[in-house]
């Protein structure tokens, strides 16, 4: 209900805040989310403009994460001392603030304005939290049709909070992503001192790998599933001195045929790269099935894993020392040769294309 006046909130602004939080699920764009939420409040209170307000990491100060209007980016450069301004009134006491005229109110902090070129003449403004944190504030500035009302500050609470769940779950992805990609080069690293010359080769094969899977037109979740691949095919090299790791898996001497087993039961469990696990088993079977360690042949071997067999191939090129244009002619030479053979033909067609530019992606 509309505590000002005992009316149901009506169906358009209700729709609005479901769509809003449909999108909460489907975009991972931070901004353009909180951009929305902005003129979202802006349009269904009624105002000029509106801000959204993050705290900073050290927790004392607050930053322009998404502003409207004209000079709303000379804000962005600019902070604002938690404790100070009405904004920072509504942080530090985590209590929503209405001013309907900013000239009687001492706390109003007019550098923004100056920064902007907007006149700010009354503000709403309400605290954004996630389970007791602070994330930070939302106002909207200016309504034209009269004072803000309690149903504005329930209105403004409501997509405030939409914005700090939004806010929380992008970081704490974009935490998830660098620890991932972290730990992948990581795990390079220890790749690398598995074998003699291994230096760069998983960053190369899944850089290559990539390349060529965009020739050949592979989807997004194929595309990454490859480059996992590419990093990580070579992981099982790691335990063949490490006798506590192959007990584990009940293997007692490791042979060479065995490492592309050993690698996906290194890494299985791990949910974000199962898809990758296909393609790391597969990438020394050969297309006319002489390959291991199932002998399959043709299309039923991975794409990914055909592309990162020809992937391991020319890299031994590059492993026993041939550098430059003597590296990429003999790799040229060598699966134009082993096409049909060890190597999937559209797959060769795509790596001689890229050997045209070889320097961009090898």
């Amino acid at each position: 209900m509309d505590q000002a006046n005992g009316k149901a909130i009506a169906p358009a602004t209700a729709l609005e805040i479901f769509s809003i939080a449909n999108s909460l699920n489907s975009t991972p764009d931070l901004d353009f989310l909180l951009q929305k939420i902005g003129a979202a409040a802006e349009k269904l209170l009624g105002c000029e403009a509106s801000a959204i307000m993050l705290v900073t990491d050290d927790k004392k100060n607050l930053f322009f994460r998404v502003a409207s209007g004209e000079k709303a980016k000379a804000l962005k450069t600019m902070k604002l001392p938690i404790g100070q301004g009405i904004a920072g009134w509504v942080a530090q006491q985590r209590k929503h603030q209405v001013v309907n005229d900013t000239s009687k109110d001492a706390r109003f902090a007019g550098k923004f304005d100056k920064a902007s070129g907007f006149v700010t003449r009354s503000l709403l403004c309400v605290p954004m939290m996630f389970r007791d944190e602070l994330v930070g504030v939302v106002e909207v500035l200016n309504k034209r049709d009269g004072p803000f009302a309690d149903a504005d500050v329930e209105l403004l609470t409501a997509l405030a909070s939409m914005a700090s769940v939004a806010i929380t779950n992008t970081k704490i992805i974009a935490d998830q992503k660098n620890f991932f990609s972290h730990t992948l080069e990581l795990m390079a690293s220890v790749i690398e001192t598995a074998k003699p010359a291994m230096e760069g080769h998983p960053m190369r094969s899944a850089k290559l790998a990539c390349a060529i899977g965009r020739l050949l037109d592979v989807g997004e979740y194929d595309y990454r599933m490859l480059y996992y691949a590419g990093i990580l095919h070579d992981v099982g090299y790691v335990a063949f001195n490490n006798p506590s790791i192959l007990s584990r898996m009940g293997i007692f001497s490791a042979a060479e045929e065995s490492h592309p087993t050993m690698s996906v039961n290194m890494l299985d469990g791990i949910s974000m790269i199962e898809g990758a696990l296909p393609i790391i088993q597969s990438h020394h079977e050969k297309f006319d099935g002489t390959g291991f360690p199932s002998k399959l042949a043709g299309e039923a071997i991975p794409l990914g894993a055909r592309i990162l067999h020809l992937i391991e191939c020319v890299e031994e090129l590059r492993m026993v020392g041939l550098r430059g244009a003597q590296l990429y002619q003999k790799a040229i030479q060598e699966v134009q040769d082993g096409a049909g053979k060890s190597f999937d033909p559209k797959v060769v067609e795509a790596f001689v294309e890229l050997m045209s530019n070889p320097g961009s992606v090898w």
